[in-house]
């Protein structure tokens, strides 16, 4: 998968509409990956690269209606099929269309970040966690989520799983330092791929 924006917009535009449809089963997945978030009510969170908003109700019922949920995303047909799918203000969350590189956000507003396939679609990993980490608080925590592993992915792909890919531990471990994280806990197997990390002070 590409890490240019504009391939990527195309590559989530072509496919948003069926999207929900392929994969109806992450649901389960999902919420407890924001589970493992730590969630309480009151917190606002940053649902970052979105999609078609699967993280924002399961994220909505973490932090309660005292909350904030935002989820941004880079391409408007996704942001389109979150709305659609009442997923949006009246389903727990506002919808930004926005890089994630580039938020539009104050520094320190967030307790938390939620990314869902997101790191393989940074053109410049270390530059987009450090502006995820600009926006959190010292010791809000970022959540790294895939609903299978990186080698359920790469066979679903017809792949190897590769060492270089950007997370891999070692890799991952090294790229969130650079941008002012703490990996605190990580798995990757076939049935789930969570990375935890905590905002240096």
């Amino acid at each position: 998968m590409s890490d240019d924006p504009l391939r990527v917009r195309e590559f989530f535009a072509a496919r948003a509409a069926d999207w929900d449809r392929r994969f109806p089963e992450d649901g389960p997945a999902y919420a407890a990956a924001v589970d493992a978030l730590g969630l309480r009510p009151g917190d606002a969170v940053l649902d970052a690269g979105c999609g078609t908003g699967r993280a924002l109700v399961p994220l909505r019922a973490a932090v309660g209606p005292t909350g904030t949920v935002l989820g941004v995303d880079l391409t408007p047909e996704m942001i389109a099929r979150a709305v659609d799918a009442g997923r949006g203000v009246e389903g727990g969350g506002t919808l930004l269309l926005a890089d994630v590189g580039r938020l539009p956000l104050r520094d320190g507003v967030l307790e938390a970040v939620f990314g869902a396939g997101l790191v393989s679609h940074l053109p410049e990993p270390v530059a987009a966690l450090r502006e995820l980490a600009r926006t959190v608080r010292p010791g809000g925590r970022l959540a790294l989520f895939h609903p299978i592993g990186r080698a359920a992915l790469a066979a679903r792909h017809g792949r190897e799983v590769s060492a270089d890919d950007l997370r891999a531990e070692p890799r991952l471990r090294v790229l969130l330092a650079e941008a002012g994280w703490r990996l605190v806990d990580y798995v990757d197997e076939d049935a789930r791929y969570l990375a935890l990390a905590v905002r240096e002070g």
